[in-house]
């Protein structure tokens, strides 16, 4: 395995990165999850423009452009020879000191893009479906952390993600202070009911995910009603169907929640067009691996 760190593709073993970066630190950083679908990186530049608007509202300055990092990522996937893949593109401010200062990070911001595999749920419980559970953690409030920023600090979703495990479920539901449906750990949240597909506001504390946005563009060209809006857990509860949707998780049917049965507890119809519309979008929509070119940057 080759791994960016800025600027240079090293071995796996190499590749590492300053005890004093803040990222490492302070969590004070930003990241993207990409999949490599058969040489299809989807949708490539809108996880690389959601990475630029994190980082510019957390005033952390790259040092390379959207179009640089796009082809870097590009060459660190076919420098690996990958054609399917999950790409990890971590960006920090960088090295300082023991302080929280972001100036004293003079050296300029760390860039790592890591290739690898991934594997969130096997793929029977696509057919199946999961089980989830309300996590006593709440979502931080937007108040105080935009939701909209995909940063480093994932501690709030790790304490929901034990939650899940002693609750002996694959993944928490969080909810923000106000008691709303917010997200869960590391996914969106879905329902449809009459036929209409719902999902949470991203104010009340979800993360504007690419395969949230990529499915409510599917549903709607397949003529749903979708409707962004406050959901409570009632309302989750009494759905005709449930999903989840991620970057690592695709589209997975939820047929229970706190122990209450979603709809007729198997996969919904919607959810089941849903996800092959997606499976068939994920490797047509986005950019193309050139697996022939050497990279620039390996050594």
């Amino acid at each position: 395995m080759l791994v960016y760190v800025n600027g240079k593709l090293v071995p796996r073993e190499e590749a590492k990165v300053s005890v004093f970066d803040h990222g490492y630190l302070y969590g004070d950083g930003v990241f993207e999850g990409i999949r490599v679908y058969d040489g299809n990186v989807f949708r490539l530049r809108e996880h690389i423009e959601r990475l630029f608007e994190s980082a510019h509202t957390i005033a952390l300055k790259l040092a390379m452009t959207l179009e640089e990092l796009m082809d870097a990522t590009l060459q660190t996937i076919a420098a690996n020879g990958k054609r399917d893949a999950y790409i990890r593109l971590v960006v920090s401010r960088g090295e300082g000191d023991l302080g929280i200062d972001p100036d004293k990070c003079k050296k300029g911001s760390t860039v790592v893009i890591i290739v690898d595999s991934i594997a969130l749920y096997p793929e029977e419980l696509y057919a199946k479906g999961i089980p989830i559970a309300t996590s006593a953690i709440r979502r931080i409030p937007s108040e105080c952390l935009d939701p909209r920023i995909k940063s480093l600090n994932y501690l709030n979703n790790i304490l929901a993600k034990i939650d899940a495990k002693k609750a002996g479920v694959p993944e928490a539901l969080m909810l923000n202070t106000r008691g709303f449906v917010a997200e869960c750990t590391a996914d969106n949240i879905f329902i449809v009911k009459n036929g209409s597909l719902k999902t949470p506001q991203l104010l009340h504390g979800a993360l504007g995910g690419i395969t949230r946005a990529a499915v409510l563009e599917l549903a709607k060209g397949a003529g749903m009603i979708t409707s962004e809006e406050r959901l409570a857990v009632h309302d989750l509860y009494n759905a005709d169907e449930c999903f989840l949707t991620g970057t690592g998780a695709e589209v997975i049917p939820v047929i229970d929640i706190d122990g209450r049965q979603v709809g007729d507890g198997k996969p919904g119809p919607k959810t089941k067009m849903l996800l092959a519309m997606y499976r068939e979008l994920r490797t047509k929509d986005g950019a193309k691996v050139d697996y022939d070119t050497e990279p620039a940057t390996a050594r």
